[in-house]
């Protein structure tokens, strides 16, 4: 969900992709963002990428 976030997608995107719940989807970004500290998905998305916590390449 994370990687999904990291690519620019909503939460719906992430929910096409993935085949699950939006609000899975919702609980496990919110969850995420806590966890690394992030303010907004931006941020986070930002840090998961500084981190190398996911391979911006990888499709």
């Amino acid at each position: 969900m994370v990687a999904g976030v990291a690519r620019g997608l909503t939460n719906q995107g992430i929910v096409t992709c993935l085949g699950t719940s939006v609000e899975t989807v919702k609980i496990n970004v919110i969850n995420a963002k806590n966890k690394l500290g992030a303010r907004d998905r931006p941020q986070m998305a930002g840090m998961v990428l500084l981190y190398s916590l996911i391979d911006p390449l990888d499709a």
